[in-house]
């Protein structure tokens, strides 16, 4: 993956074309070119038969240069950065920030491109492409270009879990600001994935994770609250922060962030992984309740049957006691 910064310096993360996959687009449009160079020098050898050898061969250079140097120069301008061969196999030319080429960077690649592709038979730039870390070859340097890939297979999106509902509106007060967004992609990451973790595994990254997330906080892990959990929560306010930001400004978004059924706890063994607090031995009077345990207790409660709180499935998260 290569990180483009356009102009605007928004960063843009995009595929370069391998060495096989440029080779054979090469390949199809030197197949075109040269049976459109075959059938119009058939022509003009026909139309010019009266005309002297001088006249012939000014007649042949110039159709050499015109049909194998000056129409995939043309091409490429005209579709922007997609020749016959690239458009084949979903590539195309961009420049170095991103954006469409133009005809003086279809000028320098095809120039460039007779004596790398045409008169070494591609030797200079297959070696070009292999050294590059990019796979570019001498015109694409020289005309700060590069080859990417237009059609990429997505990925089947994973949702990141919902925390439990005991956990709601938890963490309203925490300051996210400092949280670089290289570790909020760590933690959705580790979330949609600690399922295919073995648990003492999971169990050891979902610490780390919840450590260096509370350090950018400034605000220490509640205590009997699993470290999974925690994360799944602050993700869960992150975003609902985002929404009512987006909402605010007038975008047409749902007000609470909306999640994907998911099934029994059993399915989830890294939830599982965190059992709950003991509770408190018999005959011992109760701690006073303040304000955070009234919420905790509120969520705990059952709902009452038939209701849609009811039906909703587990996540998995065991409460404190």
């Amino acid at each position: 993956m290569s990180e483009l910064v356009t102009g605007e310096a928004v960063a843009l993360e995009l595929r370069p074309a391998r060495l096989p996959s440029r080779a054979l687009a090469v390949l199809l449009d030197l197949v075109v070119a040269f049976a459109a160079y075959v059938i119009v020098s058939v022509v003009l050898v026909i139309s010019t038969a009266s005309l002297d050898e001088a006249a012939r061969i000014a007649v042949s250079i110039a159709t050499f240069l015109l049909v194998l140097v000056g129409a995939p120069i043309a091409v490429e301008t005209l579709s922007h950065g997609r020749s016959l061969g690239k458009l084949a196999l979903g590539l195309r030319v961009v420049r170095d920030d991103g954006g469409p080429i133009r005809f003086r960077h279809a000028l320098v690649r095809g120039a460039i491109g007779v004596v790398e592709i045409l008169l070494t038979l591609g030797v200079i730039a297959c070696i070009a492409s292999l050294v590059s870390a990019r796979g570019r070859r001498l015109g694409d340097v020289f005309a700060g270009t590069l080859v990417v890939r237009e059609r990429i297979p997505t990925a089947r999106a994973r949702f990141v879990p919902p925390p439990p509902p005991w956990l709601a509106g938890r963490f309203s007060g925490l300051d996210l600001s400092a949280v670089p967004d290289g570790l909020w992609l760590a933690i959705r990451q580790y979330l949609t994935r600690m399922q295919q973790l073995d648990p003492q595994v999971s169990g050891a990254m979902a610490e780390r994770l919840a450590a260096d997330l509370a350090e950018r906080t400034g605000t220490p892990v509640p205590q009997g609250i699993p470290a999974a959990a925690y994360l799944a929560a602050v993700v869960q306010e992150r975003q609902a922060r985002e929404i009512r930001r987006a909402h605010a400004n007038g975008t047409t978004q749902p007000a609470q962030p909306t999640y994907p059924a998911y099934p029994a706890s059993p399915t989830y063994p890294a939830y599982q992984a965190y059992p709950a607090p003991p509770s408190s031995p018999e005959g011992t009077a109760p701690a006073p309740v303040g304000p955070e345990q009234e919420g905790r207790q509120a969520g705990k409660s059952r709902p009452a049957a038939g209701s849609a709180d009811a039906d909703r499935p587990s996540t998995g998260f065991a409460p404190p006691a």
